[in-house]
């Protein structure tokens, strides 16, 4: 496998004397055996890894960060040349590599993709993942790029791809209008301010888009220095042919992609970016109710940024013959709740119990491919809470949040099973 990062300093040695450069680039953190644990991208590497251990930023954590941390013992990275390529390179280095903490941009199906589609003359698109996976984006698709976590990021780096790579994304080609169409044929608002290259005048063949297009699909996948290289044998082919005007053309194209202008991405949204962590963090906490085994139940209570979002509880009636085992009901519970991605997966699973609850839960995370923490609620006889089993610094950074979910679990569980109890004793 091709190494991912061109340096990388031991975590001691980077709390010593912070190396990194202030360039943009892809940082990695990785842990004790040198295994990938996180990707990120950065408009300074010094100035972003140097944040994670900013003393008065550790509470804002989320709890994926404060894991993450606690195994971090490398910082590895790769210079990019601009923010633009570090934003393109991150995306594509977490697609391919999945690292268990980079779990949003695996799993929010709400995210953009950069889709290009199948056709004489391509458009290029944006999607939503949710739109790709339940097929209501339909169009003939021959690349898709991302997910990308941040849309309005994305939308600023396709503003600039399409200053030196014009392409169509809404207008009907030229060559398929029909005779009286093309009399009557208008350049669409892009090609009038130079973001399409006319392909709805016929100002551009279908080889010559093909060309265009190509870059784009190598600027994704973070082979700049292929498009350069291409570029300048057409350079030299024009100018040996005295086509100047083209020549100019290709020169201005090279010199944009070797000074790209993208201070739209050059704010530094790390401060955002945990703040976002600390009003979002999910919690979910599950519990069943039966009474001797009839009526049995199960609830899932959400705690978002440290407050119930009641709107998310919800109620399971269970389906298998369960007889008071409270593990397999738990498992159904779990399973049932999984299949629903188009909920936004938590960032923390509380179930209520010891170990033999928390292998349930892990079990079940590790057949949906998922790495979602644990966190064990253990009660002692007055059946109040005596411990919790989980990854230590999560249970103490998150402790009252994992209680008050919970509580609120037990509290609806029972609310629940009560109603119908009620429901089922009742005259008929």
């Amino acid at each position: 496998m091709k190494k991912l990062w061109t340096d990388i300093v031991t975590l001691e040695a980077f709390h010593k004397k912070n190396r990194l450069p202030e360039v943009p680039g892809v940082y990695f953190f990785l842990d004790a055996k040198k295994r990938l644990l996180y990707i990120g991208k950065a408009t300074s590497l010094r100035d972003r890894a140097k944040s994670y251990f900013t003393q008065g930023l550790g509470g804002m954590r989320g709890p994926k960060i404060v894991l993450m941390l606690e195994r971090t013992r490398f910082i590895a990275y790769q210079r990019t040349d601009s923010v633009l390529e570090a934003l393109i390179l991150e995306v594509s280095l977490i697609k391919a590599h999945q690292p268990p903490y980079n779990t949003d941009a695996k799993d929010d199906k709400s995210y953009q993709h950069v889709v290009i589609t199948r056709e004489r003359f391509p458009r290029v698109l944006l999607v939503r993942g949710r739109d790709i996976e339940q097929q209501k984006f339909t169009e003939p698709a021959k690349y898709i790029f991302g997910p990308f976590p941040s849309g309005s990021a994305l939308r600023e780096a396709l503003k600039i791809i399409r200053k030196l790579f014009p392409y169509r994304d809404r207008c009907t080609p030229y060559a398929e209008l029909s005779l009286k169409q093309q009399a009557k044929a208008r350049p669409c608002f892009s090609a009038q301010i130079g973001l399409c290259p006319g392909v709805c005048m016929g100002s551009v063949s279908a080889r010559e888009y093909g060309r265009t297009i190509n870059h784009i699909r190598l600027f994704f996948e973070g082979r700049k220095h292929m498009i350069i290289r291409g570029l300048e044998r057409e350079m030299q082919t024009a100018a040996k042919h005295l086509a100047f005007e083209r020549a100019g053309d290709i020169k201005k194209t090279i010199f944009g992609l070797r000074h790209i202008q993208d201070m739209a991405l050059l704010k530094d949204d790390q401060q955002l970016t945990v703040s976002s962590q600390q009003k979002t963090m999910r919690i979910e906490a599950y519990d069943v109710a039966h009474l001797g085994g009839d009526a049995s139940v199960g609830v899932m209570v959400t705690i978002q940024g440290g407050k119930p979002d009641k709107e998310s509880y919800r109620k399971f009636i269970l389906r298998g013959a369960h007889n008071g085992n409270d593990l397999s009901a738990l498992e159904e519970i779990l399973k049932r709740r999984l299949k629903h991605s188009e909920w936004t997966f938590p960032e923390i699973i509380v179930v209520d119990g010891a170990l033999l609850q928390y292998d349930v839960a892990a079990e079940v995370l590790r057949s949906f491919g998922l790495t979602i923490p644990i966190v064990g609620v253990v009660k002692n006889a007055k059946h109040q809470p005596e411990r919790l089993i989980g990854e230590e610094a999560l249970t103490k950074r998150f402790k009252k949040e994992i209680l008050l979910a919970n509580s609120e679990a037990h509290r609806f569980a029972i609310t629940f099973h009560r109603k119908r109890r009620s429901k089922e004793f009742m005259p008929g």
